[in-house]
C-alpha cells in the first residue's frame, strides 16, 4: 500500500505527461536532426526515420523518467532532485531509444532468420539484438550531442526548481 501511494505521488499529471512527452520528444528528435544535418547524412528519408526514432524514444521516456526521478528524489534537496532527473531522464531516454532501434533492426533482419521459436532462431534473436544495441551505442549516442545534452541539463534544472 505504501509503494502504491508513493508511486501515485510520483506520477506526473496527465497535462505534464503529455506536454512533457511532446517537448522532450521534439528536443530529442531535433538533437538528432541537427547532428545529422551538420554531418550531411544520407538521404532525407533516412534522416526522417532516425529523427522519428529519437523523437519517439524521447516522448515515451519522459513520463517514465519523470516518475523515476520523483521517486529517487522524494523529500530531498534540489541538488538531489537535479541529479535524479539528469540520470533518470538520460538513462531512460537512451535506453528506450536503443530498444526501439533494436526492435526496428530485428524487424529488418527477421526475413533471413530461422523459423520462430527454434534454437537457431533464439540465438539469432539474441545476437541480432545485442548487435543492434552495440551499433546504437557506437553510432546513435553521438546524436544526443550537443543538443540533447543541453536539453537534458535544462530539463533537470527545471525539475529541480519544481521539487519541494
Amino acid at each position: 500500500m505504501r509503494i502504491r501511494r508513493k508511486l501515485g505521488q510520483a506520477l506526473p499529471s496527465l497535462r505534464l505527461a503529455i506536454l512533457g512527452a511532446a517537448v522532450w520528444g521534439f528536443a530529442m528528435g531535433a538533437s538528432a536532426f541537427l547532428t545529422l544535418l551538420l554531418d550531411h547524412w544520407e538521404t532525407p528519408v533516412r534522416v526522417r526515420a532516425v529523427v522519428m526514432l529519437f523523437a519517439l524514444g524521447g516522448a515515451v521516456a519522459f513520463p517514465i523518467g519523470w516518475t523515476l526521478a520523483r521517486l529517487l528524489s522524494c523529500h530531498r534537496g534540489r541538488e538531489t532532485a537535479f541529479a535524479a532527473a539528469f540520470i533518470s531522464l538520460g538513462v531512460v531516454t537512451i535506453g528506450l531509444t536503443a530498444l526501439f532501434y533494436a526492435l526496428q533492426y530485428r524487424a529488418y533482419y527477421a526475413e533471413w532468420h530461422a523459423a520462430p521459436f527454434t534454437i537457431t532462431w533464439a540465438f539469432q534473436f539474441v545476437f541480432t539484438g545485442l548487435v543492434a544495441l552495440y551499433q546504437f551505442a557506437v553510432l546513435g549516442l553521438r546524436l544526443y550531442f550537443p543538443g540533447g545534452f543541453v536539453a537534458l541539463f535544462a530539463a533537470a534544472a527545471w525539475f529541480a526548481s519544481r521539487s519541494r
